[in-house]
């Protein structure tokens, strides 16, 4: 049976979001962008935005599953205040559809997609290409990384003869 999983790498400018089908070990991509939010608007007007957004991907969709990226330390306290505000919004929003929701470090999504955790975001966005068989490149980088974290959530063999 088919599974429809959505990725997301939270932001408060830019969220991505990656959508892929798995059906029976093939991966295909049905749609990756990011939602943006005016930078001049007031945060909470910004997260409403998010929200709306997420909501219209989650009813065009349907995913059965989630992937979020966990925040990872950053060494400027209010950017990570904010991400973190901006990435409950996303929990709230898969929550309410009542999705399962997987969390995945940096660290683990560059493992499973390239094989090494120090990836940098150019050995992403290859792979990710590769693995969706995707035209271009996956840009920007906040939609080739959720597109990963759906690729990760998969459990998809992405080597062969693994």
């Amino acid at each position: 049976m088919a599974k429809i999983i959505l990725g997301i790498d939270p932001g408060i400018a830019d969220t991505g979001f990656g959508v892929i089908k798995v059906d029976k070990g093939k991966i295909t991509c049905l749609t990756y962008g990011s939602i943006k939010t005016p930078a001049k608007t007031e945060l909470s007007s910004r997260l409403e935005t998010l929200y709306h957004d997420l909501n219209s991907i989650l009813e065009r969709y349907h995913p059965d599953l989630a992937a979020v990226e966990q925040l990872f330390f950053n060494t400027n306290v209010t950017t990570a205040l904010i991400v973190g505000q901006a990435r409950g919004v996303v929990l709230l929003a898969l929550k309410q559809k009542g999705l399962p929701i997987a969390n995945f470090t940096p660290l683990q999504v560059k493992s499973a997609v390239c094989s090494y955790g120090a990836a940098p975001k150019l050995q992403v966005q290859k792979m990710v290409q590769a693995i969706l068989k995707l035209e271009k490149l996956p840009k920007p980088d906040d939609a080739a990384d959720a597109l990963a974290l759906a690729i990760c959530a998969s459990g998809a063999r992405l080597v062969d003869g693994e």
